[in-house]
């Protein structure tokens, strides 16, 4: 990972790789996050190699496509999976296609520092390259389509009880934002968004632990199907 910040001295570039079997879609991204500041240290057309190249390379983090070959099914979680298996915390984003909640569930279980994004958000060039210095950083990414998603469950019937306030704040706790961040978003006060998170987790039965990927993947399997 990158050095912490010193008084007086510059912080290095995060190192990033990028795994898609589209030449294209990789292009897009490497001049996004080239654009912002990052240093894309390899571009891969597989997930072939990638225990490999974290360790070697030092990566920061990896932006990886959920279906790759040779089968185009979920290698891109299989390589997160290997990842995690293998001790690596090196942030990861995953990418797809599609708001696919039990993928994104699958990936979110595998512990902090890692996202699920839909592809199209790369035309955010700013939330994107965001996503990535959040699972740099440790933290979690979920896409908002997917929550939407979820949240809008009928079977999630345990959200029948939440007021429309808290629903929304619930939308954004498992987009992974911050207690600030939710107070930004819908101007609010740090205390009001607190007593919100409070009783929604309360009424949902959910421990309120602090740790932001932990509160993330709890809303998660709680809503999902």
């Amino acid at each position: 990972m990158a050095a912490d910040s010193v008084p007086g001295v510059e912080k290095a570039p995060l190192r990033v790789a990028i795994a898609d079997d589209s030449l294209l879609l990789r292009s897009g991204i490497e001049t996004v996050l080239l654009g912002h500041g990052l240093d894309v240290v390899a571009s891969l057309d597989s997930a072939a190699g990638l225990n490999e190249l974290v360790e070697e390379q030092q990566l920061d983090a990896v932006v990886l496509d959920i279906r790759m070959p040779p089968t185009h099914t979920d290698e891109g979680l299989i390589a997160l999976e290997q990842l995690r298996a293998a001790g690596s915390n090196v942030g990861v984003l995953m990418l797809s296609m599609y708001a696919t909640p039990s993928y994104a569930i699958r990936a979110m279980s595998v512990g902090g520092g890692t996202g699920y994004l839909l592809k199209d958000r790369i035309a955010d060039p700013e939330s994107f390259v965001h996503a990535v210095k959040t699972v740099a950083g440790g933290g979690s990414v979920v896409d908002p389509e997917v929550v939407a998603h979820l949240v809008g469950t009928p079977s999630a019937s345990a959200l029948s009880t939440l007021t429309p306030r808290e629903r929304e704040v619930l939308t954004l706790m498992a987009q992974g934002k911050s207690n600030g961040g939710i107070a930004s978003a819908l101007f609010l006060s740090l205390k009001t968004v607190e007593t919100h998170i409070g009783s929604i987790m309360a009424k949902l039965g959910i421990d309120d632990s602090p740790g932001e990927h932990r509160r993330v993947l709890a809303v998660l399997r709680l809503l999902g199907p």
